[in-house]
């Protein structure tokens, strides 16, 4: 439907979308995997845009600014951002109900219908949307928007959990657990920290070819073949580090992440499961072994420094962006897309408006 949509207020940009990415996350709500705070909801956290209007009073922004909008806000002065850990920013607690931080809205139903909340307060579903400055990054325009849709989420998301999350270091085997959009680029950041074996899992061919083509070393269609492997090249001792990026959670992937690892080996878990997924691992190994389960939000990730970061690496030929994305959609079709994804058909699907 066309929705109603205000005009940008202080602090505040109204934005033309270029690109938008199918992201799995936004298929959480759709199931209720993960709970909707409210409803309506204009969908969509992960995209490109051109800034149409600045709020008043809005300084360092201009209409015709090229923007990658981050799902996760940065006020740039709460405990979190002032401490470099932006992912963590006070802001993010908004989200859930996608509201502004006062609690009103920006977009409505047409005739009077009532609010529609937005996915984590963008909606990049949306060919315009209201953001507020701090979900806003400034990019140089010879960047292909294209490209810097996949920054404001899944590349961020899966690069930071290997390079930030689990630490990787030179020389180290890694092994990534499912090959999305966010595991893909998990291979990518473990390629970059200098692994020398990156061991890819997912069931289907198509992401395991993708994995390959940016960094995997060697590929697997279930976990059991690739901690065996793993095994096989560390004297028996395992990864350093298992990499969890399976598409619904689950406490088995938990558990075969935790199994894979070596001793002081690290479990970083970047998926996310039904709302009310419990972990559970066996205490004495996580004791006497010291092994460590990490959340990753966002890649453990500063956009503010990263989102630009990762752009630059792109340019010089270190990132691959271009080839992520295996599906092109009009809005007309996002639909198709999201089922093109649950039959495996491509990697990151992006709406093109």
């Amino acid at each position: 439907m066309e929705l109603e949509l205000e005009a940008p207020r202080q602090g505040e940009l109204l934005i033309e979308m270029r690109y938008a990415g199918l992201c799995h996350s936004d298929d959480h709500y759709a199931t209720g995997d993960t709970p909707v705070a409210s409803l309506p909801l204009a969908g969509g956290h992960e995209g490109a845009g051109v800034v149409v209007e600045v709020g008043p009073n809005t300084a360092g922004w201009e209409p015709g600014d090229h923007v990658a909008l981050s799902f996760l806000p940065v006020c740039g002065r709460c405990r979190w951002c002032s401490t470099g850990q932006q992912n963590l920013c006070d802001m993010g607690r908004y989200l859930r109900e996608g509201t502004r931080p006062d609690g009103t809205y920006r977009m409505h139903q047409p005739n009077g219908g009532g609010p529609v909340a937005q996915m984590c307060g963008l909606a990049t579903f949306s060919r315009h949307t209201v953001v507020d400055v701090a979900a806003a990054i400034k990019i140089e325009p010879e960047f292909r928007l294209d490209a810097v849709c996949l920054t404001g989420c899944g590349v961020g998301t899966g690069w930071g959990s290997a390079v930030n999350s689990a630490e990787v270091q030179p020389g180290h085997t890694v092994i990534v657990m499912g090959l999305g959009g966010i595991g893909v680029n998990a291979v990518q950041g473990a390629r970059h920290a200098g692994a020398s074996n990156i061991l890819a899992v997912d069931p289907v061919g198509l992401k395991r070819e993708v994995a390959s083509q940016v960094g995997a070393t060697d590929t697997f269609d279930n976990i059991d073949d690739a901690i065996a492997h793993a095994q096989s090249i560390t004297n028996g001792q395992g990864a350093d580090s298992a990499i969890v990026c399976t598409g619904v959670l689950t406490t088995e992937d938990v558990r075969a992440g935790f199994a894979a690892v070596r001793k002081a080996g690290t479990v970083v878990v970047t998926a996310l499961g039904k709302a009310d997924t419990d972990v559970a691992v066996n205490a004495r190994e996580l004791t006497l072994y010291q092994k460590r389960i990490q959340g990753s939000l966002f890649g453990s990730s500063n956009p503010l420094a990263d989102i630009p970061l990762m752009l630059d690496l792109y340019q010089s030929g270190q990132l691959q962006l271009d080839e992520l994305i295996t599906a092109r959609y009009p809005l007309e079709e996002i639909n198709q897309g999201y089922r093109d994804m649950h039959e495996g058909k491509n990697v990151r699907g992006v709406i093109e408006f």
